[in-house]
Protein backbone atom coordinates (compact mmCIF):
# COMPACT_ATOMS: atom_id res chain seq x y z
CA UNK A 1 0.00 0.00 0.00
CA UNK A 2 2.80 2.41 0.94
CA UNK A 3 4.56 1.59 -2.36
CA UNK A 4 1.43 2.52 -4.34
CA UNK A 5 1.11 5.81 -2.49
CA UNK A 6 4.79 6.59 -3.12
CA UNK A 7 4.37 5.79 -6.83
CA UNK A 8 1.24 7.94 -7.03
CA UNK A 9 3.03 10.87 -5.37
CA UNK A 10 6.04 10.45 -7.70
CA UNK A 11 3.75 10.30 -10.74
CA UNK A 12 1.84 13.39 -9.60
CA UNK A 13 5.11 15.23 -9.04
CA UNK A 14 6.36 14.23 -12.52
CA UNK A 15 3.09 15.48 -14.03
CA UNK A 16 3.44 18.82 -12.24
CA UNK A 17 7.02 19.18 -13.48
CA UNK A 18 6.02 18.27 -17.04
CA UNK A 19 3.16 20.78 -17.04
CA UNK A 20 5.46 23.45 -15.66
CA UNK A 21 7.97 22.85 -18.49
CA UNK A 22 5.18 22.95 -21.08
CA UNK A 23 4.01 26.26 -19.67
CA UNK A 24 7.50 27.75 -19.79
CA UNK A 25 8.06 26.49 -23.36
CA UNK A 26 4.77 28.00 -24.49
CA UNK A 27 5.68 31.32 -22.86
CA UNK A 28 8.70 31.46 -25.19
CA UNK A 29 6.47 30.78 -28.19
CA UNK A 30 4.05 33.48 -27.07
CA UNK A 31 6.89 35.97 -26.60
CA UNK A 32 8.19 35.17 -30.09
CA UNK A 33 4.71 35.64 -31.55
CA UNK A 34 4.52 39.09 -29.96
CA UNK A 35 7.80 40.07 -31.63
CA UNK A 36 6.73 38.53 -34.92
CA UNK A 37 3.54 40.62 -35.07
CA UNK A 38 5.50 43.84 -34.53
CA UNK A 39 8.15 42.85 -37.09
CA UNK A 40 5.40 42.21 -39.65
CA UNK A 41 3.82 45.59 -38.94
CA UNK A 42 7.15 47.35 -39.34
CA UNK A 43 7.85 45.31 -42.48
CA UNK A 44 4.61 46.64 -43.97
CA UNK A 45 5.38 50.27 -43.02
CA UNK A 46 8.95 50.44 -44.36
CA UNK A 47 8.08 50.47 -48.09
CA UNK A 48 5.70 53.36 -47.46
CA UNK A 49 8.49 55.25 -45.70
CA UNK A 50 10.95 54.56 -48.52
CA UNK A 51 8.39 55.71 -51.10
CA UNK A 52 7.73 58.93 -49.17
CA UNK A 53 11.47 59.59 -48.96
CA UNK A 54 12.16 58.69 -52.58
CA UNK A 55 10.06 61.64 -53.73
CA UNK A 56 12.38 64.08 -51.96
CA UNK A 57 15.72 62.29 -51.61
CA UNK A 58 16.79 61.73 -55.22
CA UNK A 59 20.49 61.76 -54.24
CA UNK A 60 20.12 59.21 -51.45
CA UNK A 61 19.13 56.12 -53.46
CA UNK A 62 21.98 54.03 -52.01
CA UNK A 63 20.69 54.64 -48.48
CA UNK A 64 17.16 53.71 -49.51
CA UNK A 65 18.38 50.53 -51.25
CA UNK A 66 20.38 49.48 -48.16
CA UNK A 67 17.25 49.92 -46.07
CA UNK A 68 15.22 47.78 -48.47
CA UNK A 69 17.91 45.06 -48.44
CA UNK A 70 18.06 45.11 -44.64
CA UNK A 71 14.26 44.82 -44.54
CA UNK A 72 14.48 41.72 -46.75
CA UNK A 73 17.13 40.12 -44.50
CA UNK A 74 14.94 40.72 -41.44
CA UNK A 75 11.96 39.14 -43.22
CA UNK A 76 13.95 36.03 -44.18
CA UNK A 77 15.34 35.62 -40.65
CA UNK A 78 11.91 36.22 -39.11
CA UNK A 79 10.17 33.69 -41.34
CA UNK A 80 12.81 31.04 -40.67
CA UNK A 81 12.89 31.97 -36.95
CA UNK A 82 16.69 32.20 -37.15
CA UNK A 83 17.28 34.23 -34.01
CA UNK A 84 21.01 34.75 -34.66
CA UNK A 85 20.44 36.05 -38.18
CA UNK A 86 17.55 38.17 -36.96
CA UNK A 87 19.75 39.96 -34.44
CA UNK A 88 22.31 40.78 -37.14
CA UNK A 89 19.67 41.83 -39.68
CA UNK A 90 17.92 43.98 -37.08
CA UNK A 91 21.18 45.82 -36.38
CA UNK A 92 21.58 46.61 -40.09
CA UNK A 93 17.96 47.74 -40.37
CA UNK A 94 18.19 49.96 -37.30
CA UNK A 95 21.39 51.49 -38.63
CA UNK A 96 19.72 52.15 -41.98
CA UNK A 97 16.71 53.74 -40.32
CA UNK A 98 18.95 55.94 -38.19
CA UNK A 99 20.86 57.05 -41.24
CA UNK A 100 17.65 57.70 -43.17
CA UNK A 101 16.14 59.79 -40.39
CA UNK A 102 19.40 61.73 -40.05
CA UNK A 103 19.53 62.38 -43.79
CA UNK A 104 15.91 63.53 -43.70
CA UNK A 105 17.09 66.50 -41.65
CA UNK A 106 18.70 67.83 -44.86
CA UNK A 107 15.36 67.85 -46.68
CA UNK A 108 13.01 70.48 -45.20
CA UNK A 109 10.19 69.52 -47.58
CA UNK A 110 10.43 65.91 -46.46
CA UNK A 111 10.51 66.87 -42.78
CA UNK A 112 7.33 68.86 -43.34
CA UNK A 113 5.59 66.03 -45.21
CA UNK A 114 2.69 64.74 -43.12
CA UNK A 115 2.97 61.19 -44.43
CA UNK A 116 6.69 61.06 -43.63
CA UNK A 117 6.13 62.41 -40.14
CA UNK A 118 3.35 59.89 -39.51
CA UNK A 119 5.47 56.98 -40.80
CA UNK A 120 8.53 58.14 -38.86
CA UNK A 121 6.46 58.28 -35.67
CA UNK A 122 4.80 54.92 -36.39
CA UNK A 123 8.10 53.16 -37.09
CA UNK A 124 9.75 54.73 -34.04
CA UNK A 125 6.85 53.47 -31.93
CA UNK A 126 7.20 50.01 -33.42
CA UNK A 127 10.95 50.07 -32.72
CA UNK A 128 10.29 50.82 -29.06
CA UNK A 129 7.67 48.07 -28.85
CA UNK A 130 10.03 45.58 -30.51
CA UNK A 131 12.76 46.46 -27.99
CA UNK A 132 10.31 45.85 -25.12
CA UNK A 133 9.17 42.55 -26.61
CA UNK A 134 12.76 41.41 -27.17
CA UNK A 135 13.41 41.92 -23.48
CA UNK A 136 10.32 39.86 -22.62
CA UNK A 137 11.34 37.16 -25.13
CA UNK A 138 14.85 36.91 -23.71
CA UNK A 139 13.47 36.66 -20.18
CA UNK A 140 11.12 33.85 -21.30
CA UNK A 141 14.01 32.06 -23.01
CA UNK A 142 16.14 32.42 -19.90
CA UNK A 143 13.41 30.95 -17.69
CA UNK A 144 12.98 28.04 -20.13
CA UNK A 145 16.69 27.33 -20.42
CA UNK A 146 17.26 27.44 -16.66
CA UNK A 147 14.20 25.25 -16.02
CA UNK A 148 15.33 22.46 -18.33
CA UNK A 149 18.80 22.43 -16.76
CA UNK A 150 17.70 22.25 -13.11
CA UNK A 151 17.23 19.03 -11.24
CA UNK A 152 14.70 17.35 -11.15
CA UNK A 153 13.15 19.17 -14.15
CA UNK A 154 16.22 18.08 -16.10
CA UNK A 155 15.04 14.46 -15.95
CA UNK A 156 11.60 15.28 -17.36
CA UNK A 157 13.07 17.69 -19.94
CA UNK A 158 15.44 15.02 -21.27
CA UNK A 159 12.79 12.32 -21.18
CA UNK A 160 10.37 14.43 -23.25
CA UNK A 161 13.04 16.17 -25.37
CA UNK A 162 12.46 19.76 -24.22
CA UNK A 163 14.92 22.05 -25.99
CA UNK A 164 16.68 25.25 -25.07
CA UNK A 165 16.08 28.41 -27.10
CA UNK A 166 18.54 31.00 -28.36
CA UNK A 167 18.50 34.48 -26.88
CA UNK A 168 17.80 37.33 -29.27
CA UNK A 169 21.19 39.06 -29.04
CA UNK A 170 21.97 42.59 -30.07
CA UNK A 171 24.86 43.18 -32.41
CA UNK A 172 27.88 44.61 -30.60
CA UNK A 173 27.49 47.81 -32.62
CA UNK A 174 24.09 48.37 -30.96
CA UNK A 175 25.62 48.14 -27.51
CA UNK A 176 28.10 50.97 -28.12
CA UNK A 177 27.37 54.62 -27.41
CA UNK A 178 25.88 56.36 -30.42
CA UNK A 179 27.99 59.11 -31.99
CA UNK A 180 25.30 61.60 -32.97
CA UNK A 181 27.81 63.62 -35.03
CA UNK A 182 28.43 60.59 -37.25
CA UNK A 183 24.71 60.17 -37.85
CA UNK A 184 24.51 63.61 -39.48
CA UNK A 185 27.40 63.11 -41.90
CA UNK A 186 26.55 62.10 -45.44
Amino acid sequence: MVLWIALAVAAAYAIVLFNSLVSVKNAVSKAWSNIDVLLKQRHDELPKLVDACRQYMSHEQATLEKLIQARSRVAVARESQDIGALGTAEAALRGGLGQLFALAESYPELKANEQFLHLQSRISGLENAIADRREFYNESVNINNVSIEQFPELLIARLFNFKSFELLQFATAELKDVDIGQRFKS
